[in-house]
């Protein structure tokens, strides 16, 4: 069993902060494997999670996005 399905198995939350998947995030049992499977969050969620602005998550985001969009077309272009 892996510890996050153990935590969420006892309704507890994470205390091992080494982890790295530990976040600082009492609804998910501070685990960011919990949080992602406990369905979608807001930009707001995201940015209490890991304490920065909403903002900030969304320029992240669309960098994220752009990057992405940039090796799926290089890849296809190889093709």
């Amino acid at each position: 069993m892996k510890c996050y399905e153990f935590y969420n198995k006892q309704s507890k939350t994470c205390q091992q902060k080494k982890c790295r998947y530990w976040i600082n995030s009492k609804n998910d049992g501070n685990c960011c494997v919990a949080a992602s499977n406990s369905g979608n969050k807001t930009l707001q969620d995201i940015g209490e999670i890991y304490n920065i602005t909403r903002m900030r998550v969304c320029q992240i985001e669309k960098k994220i996005i752009e990057k992405i969009k940039k090796r799926v077309t290089e890849s296809l272009s190889l093709n």
